[in-house]
């Protein structure tokens, strides 16, 4: 079990993100969150298997009206608590 934060930078507002992260995060069982930024990118948190993450991030890349320049990446600590993943507005 991991947590991962993540800054997508790119083409990534006005196209489906969040709500196509949002379906493959549930999909996959994973926890955390996903929220557009006022400078045009998208930040999301990811918790759960390793494997499961990088599906939902290969997918991503994968959808061709998505395009991700730049993706920051940090390690987080784990939060027990948390039971779902949301869209945050």
């Amino acid at each position: 079990m991991v947590r991962k934060h993540f800054i997508f930078k790119g083409r990534v507002q006005g196209v489906g993100f969040r709500i196509t992260f949002y379906q493959q995060a549930t999909r996959l069982h994973l926890t955390g969150w996903v929220r557009n930024l006022s400078n045009g990118d998208v930040e999301a948190c990811l918790q759960g298997e390793l494997a499961a993450i990088q599906q939902v991030i290969d997918y991503m890349h994968s959808i061709r009206y998505i395009r991700i320049e730049h993706t920051e990446v940090e390690d987080l600590d784990i939060l027990s608590d948390e039971t779902s993943f949301e869209m945050k507005y």
